[in-house]
C-alpha cells in the first residue's frame, strides 16, 4: 500500500514538472509577440491644449483644424477642449483642469474677466505653464500671456468704418451694438470705428450695449430704433449679436435700405452675408490662427524664440461683401 502511494506521488510530480516546463516555454516564446513599445523618439514632444468657449462655430472649427495639423507636423499632441454656447463656468473649469494636468502649453480664447485673469496670471504662471491667447486677446499686463495670435481688432474696426463711408457717404446716423461684457477685442473694434467716424462731423453715432441673449438683443434693437427712427446704418460690434439684431430690423422694416456690417466669428455670420442681410463683414484667418499659435508655442517650449513678441502675431483680415459671393 505504501509503495503504491509513493508511485502515485511520483507520477503526480512528473506530471506537474512537465506542465511547468510547457508553460514556461510558452511564456518565453510569447515575448516576441508582445505589442511593440513606442520608441522614445516617437513619443509626443509636448502636450498642448486648445480651449475655446465656442466649439461648434465654423470659425473655431477652423482654428482647431489649423492647430491640430500644425501639432501633428511638429510631433506634439494636441487636445481641443471647450464649451458650447459660451458656457463661461465650464470654459474656466477646463482651463483649471488643463493647469492641474500639467500640460506643456495652453492656447486659449481670451476672456476679459477677473476669473480668467486669475487663472492665467496666478495659477498657470505659478505652475510654469505658458499661455497664448488666440483670436480674442487679453492684455499681457492683465493675463501674463506669452503672446497673442489673431486679428488686429483695431484695424478691423477701421475697415468696417471705411466701408460704411464708401457705401453710405459721409453723413448719416449709425447704431453701434455691443455686448455688455465689453471685452477687450470689442473695445479695440470700437476704437477703430470711432477713430475713423469722428473725423466726419455729419455722421451721428449711437452706441449701446446689450446682454447677448436673443430676447435682450431684440429688445435693445427695438428701443434703439424707437429712439433713432431715421437711422441709416447698423454695426454689430460683437458678431454674436448680428442675427437677432437683423431679425428685429426685418420685423419693423425692410432690411434692404439699411447699411449693416459685422464680423465673421459667429455661428451665422456667413449665412447672413450670403442672404444679403449683411452689406459687409470682416473675414479673419482662423485656420492660420490655430496653426501659428501652435508654432509659436513650440518655439517657446523648445527655446528657439524666447521671449515671444508680446505685441502678438497678427493674421490677415479682409472686407467681404455680398457682391464678392458667387
Amino acid at each position: 500500500m505504501r509503495k503504491s502511494i509513493v508511485v502515485i506521488l511520483g507520477i503526480i510530480c512528473v506530471i506537474l514538472i512537465y506542465f511547468t516546463l510547457v508553460s514556461a516555454g510558452k511564456v518565453f516564446r510569447s515575448e516576441g509577440q508582445l505589442p511593440p513599445r513606442t520608441p522614445v523618439s516617437e513619443q509626443p514632444k509636448y502636450r498642448l491644449v486648445l480651449i475655446t468657449q465656442e466649439l461648434d462655430t465654423p470659425f473655431w472649427i477652423k482654428v482647431s483644424h489649423g492647430a491640430m495639423e500644425e501639432a501633428e507636423k511638429a510631433g506634439a499632441s494636441m487636445e481641443v477642449w471647450g464649451s458650447y454656447g459660451k458656457n463661461e463656468e465650464d470654459f474656466l473649469k477646463k482651463i483649471e483642469i488643463a493647469i492641474d494636468s500639467k500640460v506643456d502649453g495652453i492656447i486659449v480664447q481670451g476672456l476679459d474677466s477677473d476669473a480668467f485673469k486669475n487663472l492665467t496670471k496666478i495659477k498657470a504662471a505659478f505652475n510654469g505653464i505658458p499661455i497664448i491667447t488666440v483670436a480674442n486677446d487679453v492684455p499681457m499686463v492683465d493675463s501674463l500671456r506669452r503672446t497673442y495670435v489673431g486679428s488686429d481688432q483695431y484695424l478691423a474696426g477701421q475697415m468696417i468704418a471705411n466701408q460704411l463711408l464708401a457705401d453710405m457717404g459721409d453723413s448719416g446716423k449709425v447704431i453701434l451694438l455691443g455686448d455688455s461684457r465689453n471685452e477687450y477685442f470689442q473695445q479695440q473694434r470700437l476704437k477703430g470705428i470711432d477713430d475713423i467716424l469722428k473725423n466726419h462731423p455729419n455722421i451721428f453715432t449711437r452706441y449701446a450695449e446689450t446682454a447677448d441673449t436673443k430676447e435682450q438683443v431684440i429688445a435693445t434693437t427695438q428701443n434703439l430704433m424707437n429712439e433713432l427712427p431715421t437711422v441709416d446704418a447698423f454695426i454689430a460690434v460683437n458678431a454674436n449679436l448680428a442675427g437677432a439684431m437683423i431679425q428685429e430690423i426685418g420685423r419693423r422694416a425692410r432690411v434692404g435700405p439699411y447699411f449693416i456690417y459685422s464680423f465673421d466669428d459667429s455661428q451665422d455670420a456667413m449665412s447672413l452675408l450670403e442672404s444679403g442681410n449683411l452689406d459687409g463683414m470682416i473675414e479673419q484667418s482662423p485656420y492660420d490662427m490655430g496653426r501659428i499659435s501652435v508654432d509659436r508655442m513650440i518655439q517657446w517650449l523648445s527655446g528657439k524664440t524666447v521671449p515671444l513678441n508680446t505685441e502678438g502675431y497678427l493674421t490677415d483680415i479682409r472686407m467681404l461683401r455680398k457682391a464678392n459671393q458667387p
